[in-house]
């Protein structure tokens, strides 16, 4: 694996009243069901900062270390970067409450929800920011949680030399099967492990093919049945989720999303400029390449543009990708209802 990211190549374009006013760069990946490298554009094996696609393997890693939850939509949030909507929050504080923990021992910084209506409806209230509403408090709370069960200290649980992050480094580079050459501060002030993208999409797949009573499989079992918990009820994660069933996505910070599918395979992308109004539609460009068709696939497709109220235009696949690196779409999609 390469050092440095040496950056993508135009996966995604902006045309409005027919004319091409912008361009999004980026690198993305598709792995067939047995992991070989079914198609690629863009800088595939150098690493970047996957952020919270990371997540489900860190889950994998707090099993294993020994946290013990008694419900699949715990792990979800664990697991998750949540909108920050009332169930999510009584979710994060439910198992700090377990624990004999508080709001006040997550490192999170106060944040407001992510999600936009959950955010309306706080600064409505006269509320502010919270650590609680922060997107990575589940993951926050699970690293408490999970010192607890393993006898680790909780003080600094956030730093790379900590036990717990020595361990879930660890089952990261297992999973992507790639050393974690740079790692940096999460937003949420956690440490960040880089992977490239191939490896990324290497994890998602033993994720989604992993013997539901491991580690790994009741991660990917708890996300896919909970999707409204990993994202929130408007998320694009959990709209896919719950739209394509066997999907397991993730979003990351940074235009980086993960996604598989058993027996079919798995897709991991990277918009250079961190824009995630092209996530989406790359995602969904790639995953018609694997050969899936769900009706949930159209709504992101494309993204619209508007010019006063009426549309005008799209944020869509740059044809580039799907003519030189996609070499058409799949001609037998796997349907999925």
């Amino acid at each position: 694996m390469g050092k440095t990211y040496e950056g993508g190549v135009p996966l995604a374009e902006v045309v409005r009243s027919g004319f091409v006013e912008g361009v999004h760069r980026g690198s993305v990946v598709v792995l067939d069901s047995a992991g070989a490298s079914l198609a690629a554009a863009g800088d595939v094996t150098s690493p970047i900062f996957p952020r919270s696609s990371n997540k489900p393997m860190q889950a994998v890693g707090m099993l294993r270390a020994g946290l013990s939850l008694t419900e699949p939509a715990d792990l979800a949030i664990v697991s998750a970067s949540h909108a920050g909507e009332e169930f999510h929050l009584a979710r994060v504080a439910g198992l700090l409450a377990g624990a004999g923990l508080s709001e006040d021992d997550l490192h999170c910084p106060p944040d407001l929800p992510a999600g936009d209506l959950a955010r309306m409806a706080v600064l409505r209230s006269g509320g502010g920011p919270a650590r609680v509403q922060m997107n990575c408090s589940g993951k926050h709370a699970g690293m408490l949680l999970t010192c607890r069960a393993a006898g680790w200290p909780l003080e600094g649980y956030w730093r790379i030399e900590h036990p717990l992050q020595r361990w879930l480094r660890e089952t990261v580079e297992e999973f992507t099967g790639e050393e974690a050459v740079a790692v940096g501060v999460d937003g949420c002030g956690a440490p960040v492990l880089s992977a490239s993208l191939t490896g990324l999409a290497t994890a998602y797949l033993r994720l989604v093919t992993a013997e539901g009573d491991t580690g790994a499989g009741l991660v990917a079992d708890a996300m896919r049945a909970h999707p409204e918990v990993v994202g929130g009820t408007q998320a694009d994660d959990t709209r896919l989720m719950r739209g394509v069933p066997g999907l397991l996505a993730k979003i990351g910070a940074e235009g980086v999303i993960a996604a598989a599918l058993p027996g079919v395979g798995a897709v991991a992308l990277k918009i250079d400029d961190g824009a995630g109004r092209a996530r989406m539609p790359v995602l969904v460009s790639a995953l018609r390449r694997l050969g899936v068709d769900a009706p949930v696939l159209s709504e992101f497709a494309e993204l619209p543009l508007f010019g006063g109220t009426l549309p005008v235009g799209a944020a869509r696949p740059s044809d580039a990708l799907i003519k030189k690196f996609w070499s058409g779409v799949a001609r037998n999609p796997t349907k999925t209802s």
